[in-house]
């Protein structure tokens, strides 16, 4: 049953709550426009593409705002109450604080489901989609501008240089083009003025040249007669391809096997299909190394007879039975073999490798959806105790306080996943690293915001030093 006070508690939360999720994910989502900025700077991208560009790069942020949001808001709202004395007078009506924290840490764990099922369902169908653009947005060529006084070499096969612009940015003068030729020399054309425009279906730069010439020089590189031809003109066209300049969208598909684009179920199709290639994998080795090991298809139950043979006749080693004649040969052949055997052996470990590192990388995103959404209500376990603790309400000191608690997650889980994909620790330890230190310090917080602990009151510090102080004076 709801009552008053749970609803004074979810009113208080509410607003700080999604004010500062749309702040983490505003900042969030800057984060990957400040990473990539030059990428996307000068590509003439529309607006439209921008806009969807940034709601993909928004979705993708969400399970990690989602916990920095709760951490910040649940320090607040907590704060505030300490700060207006509501606390104490929920305190003091005998209301534990384990009540009043009941219905936000219900809606936690709510939120905390809902994180589960975005990163589980949306968050893959976004990253194939972002990486899908991502791609086309790098290798799309910046914007078709063509500079006084500059040499322009962005379209394939030719460099441009325009002396003068008329203010109309279409009409030219004193213009160099050279065409690049594999054969002996680039071709080489001069105009003393022209008109450039692009043609309406934006597929092509057209040149119309008034006044110049056009050099080329034809014939076998490796001979000395060669043809030089000189051609005037007074109107000349010239069209330059700028399909490269074009925004061509790449299919989905080309990504979808990356981990971070497969939901759980997925994730533990793929990791079954790899342990069964592990077993494939096994065999396809020893059938391999048999070839270069011939000696292992003689590895029976008679090589015990052949053991005795050797002791009763007093052989000591291998090369006492080989005829001198043939003892280079056969040491040749096997050192040969062992090479060779060496060689597969170290193919086979690097192609063992990059398995097992795969493996890891699925378990990694496996162990991902689980954790960022399991730390929604690690974080709510930091800040509420510590916004009843502090008694500060507002921005400033809330702000700090979850600043530093969301670095040290965030850092623990860099550390925790870089761990586990260099195989330093399993992928759970590196995965859970975050949760396993911070649900201690959850639980002490909240032993200390029980029996109202003055832990971060600057005045009880004071007043305690001040005692030890005059204690030891008296002494």
């Amino acid at each position: 049953m709801v009552k008053k006070l749970d609803i004074l508690i979810l009113r208080s939360f509410t607003g700080p709550f999604l004010a500062t999720f749309l702040i983490a994910l505003f900042v969030l989502t800057m984060q990957f426009f400040w990473l990539y900025i030059d990428d996307l700077v000068g590509k003439g991208l529309d607006m439209g593409t921008l806009a969807y560009l940034t709601g993909l790069v928004a979705v993708t942020w969400v399970p990690l705002a989602l916990p920095l949001a709760l951490l910040l808001s649940s320090i607040m709202t907590f704060g505030n109450l300490g700060e207006t004395f509501e606390l104490v007078a929920i305190k003091s009506a005998g209301i534990p604080l384990i009540r009043f924290m009941r219905p936000l840490l219900i809606a936690t764990i709510m939120l905390s489901g809902i994180a589960f099922l975005f990163a589980n369902n949306i968050i893959p169908v976004a990253n194939l989609k972002l990486n899908a653009l991502k791609y086309d947005i790098i290798v799309k060529k910046p914007a078709f501008d063509i500079k006084e006084g500059i040499f322009y070499d962005k379209i394939d096969g030719y460099v441009i240089k325009i002396g003068k612009k008329d203010a109309d940015d279409s009409t030219i003068h004193n213009v160099i083009i050279y065409e690049k030729n594999y054969s002996l020399q680039d071709h080489f054309m001069v105009a003393q003025s022209g008109v450039m425009r692009i043609t309406p279906d934006q597929r092509f730069l057209e040149f119309e040249l008034h006044n110049g010439w056009n050099y080329q020089e034809n014939g076998n590189r490796y001979s000395p007669n060669t043809e030089f031809i000189r051609l005037g003109f007074k109107t000349y066209k010239k069209e330059f391809d700028l399909s490269t300049f074009m925004f061509n969208k790449t299919e989905d598909s080309l990504f979808k096997y990356d981990p971070k684009m497969l939901s759980l179920r997925q994730i533990d199709i793929a990791l079954d299909s790899f342990e069964a290639a592990d077993k494939v994998f096994y065999t396809r080795s020893q059938k391999d190394l048999k070839t270069f090991l011939s000696f292992l298809r003689y590895k029976d139950s008679s090589w015990s007879t052949v053991k005795k043979v050797q002791a009763d006749n007093k052989i000591k080693t291998f090369d006492s039975i080989i005829p001198d004649s043939l003892r280079m040969t056969v040491f040749d052949g096997a050192i040969s073999s062992l090479n060779s055997g060496k060689g597969q052996v170290e193919l086979m470990a690097s192609e063992y490798s990059s398995r097992q590192e795969m493996i890891r990388k699925h378990w990694i995103e496996w162990n991902r959806k689980l954790t960022l959404s399991f730390a929604c209500i690690v974080l709510f376990m930091v800040g509420a105790p510590l916004g009843s603790i502090i008694r500060k309400g507002g921005l400033g000191t809330p702000l700090i306080f979850a600043i530093a608690f969301f670095v040290l997650f965030n850092m623990l889980n860099t550390f925790g996943e870089k761990f586990a994909k260099e195989g330093v620790t399993s992928v759970f330890t590196g995965m859970w690293l975050s949760t396993l230190v911070l649900v201690p310090i959850g639980l002490f917080l909240t032993y200390k915001a029980m029996r109202d602990s003055q832990l971060f009151n600057k005045e009880f510090y004071f007043r305690l030093f001040k005692k030890k102080s005059k204690e030891k004076a008296d002494v």
